[in-house]
């Protein structure tokens, strides 16, 4: 299979062949526990406070809420829009490159859950309201686990 310019912009014209190499440092960012939850939170409610995340995402403590928020702000998946009011005002949302992450999940997602050689997992996360994917074409909430 070739791929060009159409499939991915930022690869040459013709390219006969993908490298693992880019993989690497998203592989890092992604692998992290809570951060496809906060991802897909994200993606399914739009913008969130940091309270309304902690709710989405029961049992996360504020630390790792905190942290990993700054890292994918770092990383460029989501934005943080401050208010100048008082109370201060923070909310979160996915910048385009996050929406194209959580879209780029969504079918890993589908795949795990069909596959014949996956042994019979019990949902563990089912109290996460961010566990459960909102798709584009149903605008309902489905279960991908």
């Amino acid at each position: 299979m070739q791929y060009g310019s159409d499939d991915m912009p930022n690869m040459p014209d013709e390219c006969n062949q993908l490298c693992f190499c880019p993989v690497k440092g998203i592989i890092d960012v992604i692998s992290k526990k809570w951060t496809l939850f906060i991802i897909n939170a994200l993606g399914n409610r739009g913008k969130l406070r940091f309270n309304d995340l902690m709710k989405e995402l029961s049992g996360i403590s504020p630390k790792t809420l905190s942290d990993t928020l700054k890292g994918l702000t770092e990383e460029g998946l989501i934005q943080r829009e401050s208010f100048a009011e008082i109370p201060p005002r923070v909310e979160y949302s996915l910048t385009q490159e996050g929406v194209e992450l959580r879209k780029a999940i969504i079918p890993l997602l589908k795949w795990t859950a069909t596959r014949k050689h996956a042994p019979n997992y019990k949902c563990s996360y089912r109290k996460l309201p961010a566990h459960l994917v909102k798709t584009d074409k149903t605008n309902q909430t489905k279960s991908e686990t």
